[in-house]
C-alpha cells in the first residue's frame, strides 16, 4: 500500500496544482517516506518549493519527552526556512506563519484518539487557513487502532486542546477523513483536499489499521513506541489523569499501569469479578516496574501490561477504554480513600480535573467514584454515544 505523501511523490499529476505555490509541511518525526526519507527533505528534493514548516506538539523533531513542554520557533538548518511551533508561544498558526505559504501539506501519523493533539493541531489550522484563504492538503496515513469506536462523547463546554469536538474517545477516522468531518462540523470554508492512501485496509488482520510488516514504525510522539500502544492509548491515556503510572520512564509508557501502593493481582482478580466481558481481546499480565523519571521515579511499582498483540489480540473484541475505565474502578471497589485523581492542570485547563478533562465529562469519574455503580450503568451511556458517533461518521470515511 501506499501513504499519502509516497503517492505525491510518485504521482505528477497529484503535484501539479502545486506548481508556482509556495508550500508549508506540518509534519513530525513519523512523517516519511516508505524509503524513510524526512517528508520535507523528499518534498525539496521533488522540486516542490517549501517556504516553511511547523511542528506540533512535542515538535518538528519530536524532542520534547513530556506534555506541557512547549518547542520553539527555529530555522531549519538544512533548507533555510522558518520552522513555526504550534506548541510554543501559540497553538493556532498567527497570521505572520500564515503569510509565508499558499498549501499546507499536513503529514502527520495519529493514533486515532480524540485526545492525540495532532488532531486538534489539524481543526486550528483548518480554521486559520479559512480566515487566510488557504489551501489546506491531507497526506492520509492509517489510522492504527483501525476502524472500531469506543467511549463516551465529549461534551459541550468540554473542549480543549485534547478535545477539539464532539467524538468518542476512539474515533475509528484516518487524519484526512476527520478533516472532512471539521469542516462540516465547525461549517469552515476552506479549500480542502485529502491525498488518499492506495490498498489501505482497515479492516485486514493483522494489521487492522497498520500495514505490518510493510512499514516500519516509527515513533510519532516520543512514548508512541509501536503498534501495541497506539491500540491501547484510547484507555491509557487516561491513566494521565490520575496518580498512578502510565509507564512514563521505562520502556513501555502507556502499555502499562501500576503504582508502589496497589496490588495487581487483587486488581486484576476485581475487574474479572466486576465486569469480565470488558477484558477481553488482549492478554492482562502483572508487571513489576520502576520508572526512572514522571510519577514515582525510583519505586518499585506494582502494575499491569496490556498485551494487544499476537494470537491474544481479537480487534472487535479488544476495548481499551472500557478494560482502563475498569482498572480504576477495581481500585476504587479495593481501596475506598486512594487519592486517584490527579489535580494539576492539565493541558493548560484549570479549574477542571485532568481525568474530566481527558474524558470530555465527569461521567467516567463519577461511574468510578459511586459505590453504587455498575459496569452496565456506564455500558448503557458508552454504547449510545458509540452507536451515535458511528452513524455520524459513515459519510466522510474514505476507506
Amino acid at each position: 500500500m501506499k501513504f499519502g505523501i509516497d503517492r505525491l511523490l510518485s504521482d505528477p499529476a497529484l503535484r501539479a496544482p502545486l506548481e508556482g505555490k509556495r508550500v508549508a509541511l506540518l509534519a513530525h518525526p513519523a512523517s516519511v517516506t516508505e524509503c524513510l526519507t524526512h517528508s520535507l527533505d523528499a518534498l525539496v528534493a521533488c522540486g516542490i518549493n517549501v517556504t516553511a514548516a511547523f511542528g506540533p506538539q512535542h515538535g518538528l523533531r519530536g524532542d520534547k519527552q513530556d506534555n506541557m513542554v512547549e518547542s520553539p520557533d527555529f530555522t531549519d538548518p538544512v533548507h533555510g526556512i522558518p520552522v513555526f511551533s504550534l506548541y510554543g508561544e501559540v497553538r493556532r498558526p498567527t497570521g505572520q506563519s500564515m503569510g509565508t505559504f499558499d498549501v499546507i501539506l499536513v503529514d502527520l501519523q495519529d493514533l486515532g484518539c480524540r485526545i492525540y493533539t495532532f488532531i486538534t493541531t489539524l481543526l486550528y489550522v483548518l480554521e486559520a487557513a479559512a480566515q487566510h484563504g488557504k489551501q489546506v492538503w491531507v497526506l492520509d496515513r492509517p489510522n492504527p487502532a483501525g476502524r472500531p469506536v469506543e467511549g463516551t462523547t465529549l461534551l459541550p463546554g468540554w473542549e480543549s486542546f485534547v478535545g477539539a469536538g464532539p467524538m468518542p474517545m476512539r474515533h475509528g477516522l484516518t487524519l484526512g477523513e476527520l478533516g472532512l468531518w471539521f469542516i462540516d462540523k465547525f461549517k469552515l470554508g476552506v479549500d480542502y483536499r485529502v491525498v488518499e492512501m492506495e490498498d489501505y485496509a482497515p479492516d485486514a488482520a493483522p494489521g487492522y489499521g497498520w500495514p505490518l510488516n510493510e512499514r516500519i514504525w516509527i515513533n510519532p510522539s516520543p512514548n508512541a513506541a509501536n503498534l501495541w500502544m497506539a491500540r491501547a492509548y484510547a484507555g491509557t491515556v487516561m491513566l494521565e489523569g490520575t496518580t498512578l503510572s502510565e509507564g512514563r520512564g521505562t520502556t513501555r509508557p502507556l502499555e502499562l499501569f501500576g503504582a508502589p501502593d496497589i496490588d495487581a493481582k487483587a486488581v486484576l482478580d476485581e475487574m474479572r469479578r466486576t465486569a469480565p466481558q470488558w477484558l477481553q481481546g488482549c492478554a492482562l499480565r502483572e508487571v513489576s516496574f520502576e520508572p526512572t523519571f514522571h510519577k514515582h521515579v525510583g519505586q518499585l511499582c506494582s502494575g499491569v501490561q496490556f498485551h494487544p498483540e499476537g494470537a491474544f489480540y481479537d480487534h472487535e473484541a479488544f476495548k481499551p477504554w472500557r478494560l482502563q475505565s475498569l482498572a480504576f474502578k477495581a481500585i476504587r471497589n479495593l481501596y475506598p480513600d486512594y487519592e486517584l485523581w490527579r489535580d494539576f492542570p492539565y493541558e493548560y485547563e484549570f479549574g477542571k480535573l485532568a481525568i474530566d478533562v481527558i474524558n470530555g465529562g465527569s461521567a467516567l469519574r463519577e461511574w468510578v467514584d459511586d459505590a453504587a455503580s455498575t459496569p452496565a450503568d456506564m455500558e448503557a451511556i458508552a454504547a449510545s454515544d458509540e452507536q451515535a458517533w458511528e452513524a455520524e461518521r459513515q459519510p466522510y470515511l474514505r476507506y
